[in-house]
Formats: structure tokens, C-alpha cells, sequence
């Protein structure tokens, strides 16, 4: 598959270098692609890999990882062309500064709100309750980590479980779009305890069933 994985950091960064070890053709969309953080994303990626800027990596695309702070996802995505038919995964928490909750309250969501303003695209929410630890490394003894996703779409929605399957994950849908609320609102759980719980990112939730 051809991903466009918009952001450098941890997150995009776990996921995409995985993604393109993996054989699939990833293309890193950056602001700044001279900075050391995104050359040395491209490096860990391997020579398959691209990076150039957020509409460059779109174009070249069929989905997209959103892995940038909320406050740029509306205009990076209105600066980036058509997303018609392209399947966007979010896997954002619009925190708030101090992460004590998110700035959507529980009313709508990331994904939801994406969704509207992007309509013509295919919207899944996942990849949003894990650290980046986890996505490099989703192995806990002999558990899986559990990844949670849910969409309105479901081809949009089986290309991704089996993007988070090749990762290792128990993928685990959760329904319609609408339930991004609660996955956003689980990602809040998760950072209590990673963060002021001192759990740290090696820690994931797994669901287990009988």
C-alpha cells in the first residue's frame, strides 16, 4: 500500500519506519524536511522510504496516517489537495495543554470532526490508545497489545486492521465512527497512566474474550 505518514515524531515515526520495513511504499510528509528529526526518520526507514512535504506525500498516496498536532490538521489537510476516496487514519487526541482532558469535551471527536470536513475522504480512528513503545514493539510476554479502531467505512476499515495485523496487534473493531469518543476518552486513561500514574509507554491495554 502507498502511505503518506504526515508528521516525524514518535508516533509517525514508530509506525512508518515499521510500515516500510515492512514492503509497503511510505512517504513521509514533513514541514520541515531538512530537520534532524525527519532526515533520521527517512534514515531508520530505510531506502524505500520518501519525505517531502504534507501535499507531496498526499498526492502520492491511497492513505494517510495523521500523525500531527490537532491545532494543524484542518489547514495542513485544506493545503494538501484532494482526499477523495483516500483513507485517512487518525490516530490524534486533541489534548489539552496540560493533558488533563481533551479539548472536544465528549460531544464529538477528532475523528468525527475530520470526517466533516473532509467528507469526501474515508475516515478510521485508530492507533490512538497505544504509546509509541508499543507500536514499535506490540509484544507484551505472550500477549498482544490490543489496537482498537472504528470507522463508517468498511473497506477503509479492513485496510487498516490489516495494517495494525502486520504490526503485530490484537485489531479489535469497535463499530461506527462515533465511537472514536470513547477510544478518545480511553486515550485519556492510558496517558493518566503512563504520565502522572508513572506506568510509562511500555504498557498497552489488551481486551480479552471466552
Amino acid at each position: 500500500m502507498k502511505i503518506a505518514v504526515l508528521g516525524t515524531g514518535n508516533v509517525g515515526g514508530a509506525l512508518g519506519c515499521r510500515w516500510a520495513t515492512g514492503g509497503h511504499e511510505v512517504f513521509f510528509g514533513a514541514e520541515d524536511t531538512a530537520s534532524e528529526q525527519a532526515q533520521a526518520v527517512l534514515e531508520r526507514a530505510g531506502s524505500s522510504a520518501k519525505l517531502g512535504g504534507c501535499a507531496e506525500a498526499i498526492a502520492a498516496s491511497d492513505a494517510i496516517l495523521l500523525a500531527i498536532p490537532w491545532d494543524q490538521v484542518r489547514q495542513v489537510l485544506e493545503a494538501s489537495g484532494d482526499l477523495r476516496g483516500k483513507i485517512v487514519m487518525d490516530c490524534i487526541n486533541p489534548l489539552t495543554s496540560d493533558l488533563s482532558g481533551l479539548e472536544l469535551g465528549g460531544e464529538t471527536s477528532a475523528a468525527e470532526q475530520i470526517a466533516q470536513w473532509f467528507s469526501e475522504s474515508r475516515v478510521v480512528k485508530a492507533f490512538n490508545t497505544l504509546s509509541s513503545a508499543a507500536m514499535e514493539n506490540a509484544e507484551f510476554g505472550d500477549q498482544r497489545a490490543s489496537m482498537f479502531y472504528c470507522g463508517d467505512d468498511s473497506e477503509a476499515k479492513a485496510a487498516v486492521k490489516e495494517l495494525s495485523d502486520e504490526l503485530g496487534f490484537d485489531s479489535i473493531d469497535c463499530g461506527p465512527l462515533r465511537i472514536a469518543r470513547q477510544l478518545e476518552q480511553l486515550a485519556m486513561l492510558y496517558i493518566h497512566l503512563a504520565v502522572f500514574e508513572g506506568w510509562g509507554g511500555d504498557c498497552a491495554f489488551k481486551l480479552v474474550r471466552r
